[in-house]
């Protein structure tokens, strides 16, 4: 018999942002048939919260340097709120759900980024995935939301980048199981013109996107995600989905978003 495949989601912040497309989302997510895992990111709240606090925020390339105060604040709103809100909401739709950390029972182990020229503070880069476990709940009936808060091996809290750790959730569980890994946000997939949904380029692989890369055919930041994609399939996924949240099912079905293969 053919194992049907775990899905691991990735929910973009701007969808957590927007608690009409936030809705959407979970009903579809707590509609999707099968065994599923969501890891999610802060959105704007981190910043809002860090700005009432008046504690000052730098970004670098769209990467968030967090010193310790920023740290305490993403964690209470990553592991925190964020997280046991979307558990919350889920549970209410009868999708029973639990709500983790990369702390939690030592699920996702990092070490502090050692860049060459930028201190990022306490962000965290993924050393190890503990995806025996993850099965296990998953085993149980539990749908898992994962908060993308690691630690390292001397206990210290790090902030991590929620894209890499869906990537790095993906490449760890397909070692075991049949896996797909969908990136989900507010856009309809990866579009030559990002304002413009009628360029959606349905499917991309390696040798399509180094052409598309060459030619700047495709927006700019969408290189980093795909980058991430096409080493999730090179290190066993059995696909990559990067599409319109609010539109889960027909992501899941191929009938919408851009499949990278």
């Amino acid at each position: 018999m053919i194992q049907e495949p775990l899905y691991i989601i990735k929910v973009g912040g701007n969808i957590i942002d927007n608690d009409e497309k936030l809705s959407s989302f979970l009903i579809a997510f707590a509609a999707l048939k099968g065994r599923k895992i969501l890891v999610h990111g802060g959105g704007k709240l981190a910043t809002k919260l860090a700005n009432d606090l008046s504690v000052p925020q730098q970004m670098v390339d769209g990467r968030r340097i967090t010193d310790g105060e920023t740290l305490n604040i993403v964690t209470m709103v990553y592991a925190g709120l964020i997280n046991k809100q979307l558990v919350a909401r889920l549970n209410a739709l009868d999708s029973k759900s639990i709500g983790l950390s990369g702390a939690d029972a030592n699920l996702i182990s990092a070490h502090k980024r050692n860049h060459p020229t930028i201190d990022f503070g306490f962000v965290g880069d993924v050393d190890q995935v503990d995806a025996g476990f993850l099965l296990s709940l998953i085993e149980q009936g539990l749908n898992v939301i994962i908060a993308p808060i690691t630690q390292d091996k001397n206990g210290q809290l790090l902030n991590t980048n929620a894209d890499t750790i869906a990537q790095e959730i993906a490449k760890a569980t397909a070692k075991h199981t049949p896996t797909i890994l969908i990136y989900s946000f507010e856009k309809k997939g990866v579009m030559m013109d990002v304002n413009d949904d009628t360029t959606l380029i349905p499917a991309i692989n390696a040798e399509l996107f180094e052409k598309l890369k060459v030619e700047k055919a495709i927006f700019e930041g969408m290189i980093p995600k795909l980058e991430n994609a096409l080493q999730a399939v090179n290190a066993g996924v059995k696909k990559v989905i990067i599409g319109d949240a609010t539109a889960l099912e027909s992501l899941v079905e191929g009938k919408t978003g851009t499949t990278i293969y």
